[in-house]
């Protein structure tokens, strides 16, 4: 694989890129715009992601007519937040990503647009993390947030790097803006769903941490994957099968026992979009191999965010309304679109062949006893 540029240092956005805060926003936004008779839609969602705490406040307050000023909002809104950083996890690959650059001694920064007291407060909760940077820079640090470039170029001259030498990761438009604005390498992994396309400006832009490639970058790269799987901590779902869109056996040929989202959405929000693989328990047929899909299937542009597992076995009969028990242990690749249905059925029985292969071996065979597939 060529390399694109020898990168020296990685500097890291925080919120949406290494913290799944979006729901959290939501969640503060509902209660607080509730208190002025005010319903959130989501409207100001692209405008707010990577802007300062002022500047998405000011993006609310307009558009939703509020009798009060961005500061007096932005009061209201800290207290509510301060509450919820406990609650904030880590989004999946982050704490991959963190522990593999300190293991191999590369400097990291991490730059927000947050104030350096909520920066602090939030990777509190994250084993780890705090001793991890050499740099921490909160947007209160600097004259002017991103996308301004200034707190890029006061992280290199902290890491005692040049502009040139640093890689940025970011999950937003602005961060995209403020890292090219310092002349740096930029990597993209937007947190909004279906945005990739905005990203123009990025250096690359990939589905989620999990696909990152360091090597691209001269940096070393990760050495967890295992016959083409990235093993993940385990994950857990479950519920009756339902009727999905119809498509599975009868345009595809693969019939897959779809489950109902409307339980597990919070849990389908923390996890990328993507091919997945485990093991699926069913209540009166057994336990069996598993490889499933997680997004929007650009190749029939779903409007939502669908599960589709496909149990590794010939039925004979359908098990609709059946409990059916998921349990998730391997990542295989990242969601894209495909120029054909023929193309797009040939990647899927490819990801079969590589969940079947895999999950044969110890890091995910042993799995296969975990308690949660055997529905009483």
């Amino acid at each position: 694989m060529s390399v694109t540029k020898l990168i020296k240092c990685v500097i890291l956005d925080l919120d949406g890129t290494l913290l799944n805060t979006d729901g959290i926003v939501c969640n503060v936004l509902k209660i607080s715009l509730g208190k002025y008779g005010k319903e959130w839609d989501g409207r100001e969602t692209l405008k707010i992601v990577g802007k300062t705490p002022f500047e998405a406040a000011s993006a609310v307050v307009d558009d939703y007519g509020l009798p009060c000023s961005p500061i007096e909002f932005v009061s209201e809104l800290s207290p509510l937040f301060s509450q919820q950083w406990c609650n904030i996890k880590a989004l999946p690959g982050a704490n991959r990503l963190i522990k593999h650059l300190k293991s191999n001694g590369v400097p990291m920064a991490l730059a927000s647009n947050s104030p350096r007291e909520s920066i602090d407060a939030k990777i509190s909760f994250h084993n780890g993390w705090k001793d991890s940077f050499s740099v921490i820079i909160g947007g209160d640090e600097v004259r002017t947030g991103k996308p301004s470039p200034d707190i890029f170029f006061e992280a290199a001259r902290r890491l005692r790097m040049e502009p040139s030498s640093c890689l940025v990761i970011e999950d937003s438009l602005p961060g995209v803006t403020a890292g090219k604005a310092a002349e740096m390498e930029v990597v993209a992994v937007p947190s909004l769903p279906k945005q990739s396309h905005l990203y123009t400006a990025a250096d690359e832009v990939i589905n989620s941490l999990l696909d990152l490639q360091l090597e691209k970058w001269g940096l070393p790269p990760f050495a967890d994957w295992v016959e083409r799987t990235l093993p993940v901590d385990p994950w857990y779902i479950g519920g009756p099968v339902i009727k999905g869109f119809g498509r599975g056996s009868k345009v595809l040929g693969i019939p897959t026992a779809n489950l109902s989202t409307k339980d597990c959405s919070d849990l389908l929000a923390q996890y990328p979009s993507g091919v997945y693989f485990g093991w699926a328990g069913l209540s009166t047929r057994g336990i069996f191999k598993m490889v499933m899909s997680i997004g929007w299937n650009p190749y029939f542009s779903n409007k939502e965010k669908t599960i589709e597992p496909w149990l590794l076995h010939e039925f004979t009969e359908d098990f609709y309304g059946e409990e059916l028990r998921l349990v998730i242990v391997g990542y295989i690749r990242p969601e894209f679109n495909f120029p054909s249905l023929e193309s797009l059925i040939a990647k899927i029985h490819e990801d079969r062949r590589v969940a079947e292969k895999a999950l044969d071996l110890p890091v995910y065979s042993s799995y296969k006893n975990d308690s949660h597939l055997r529905v009483s």
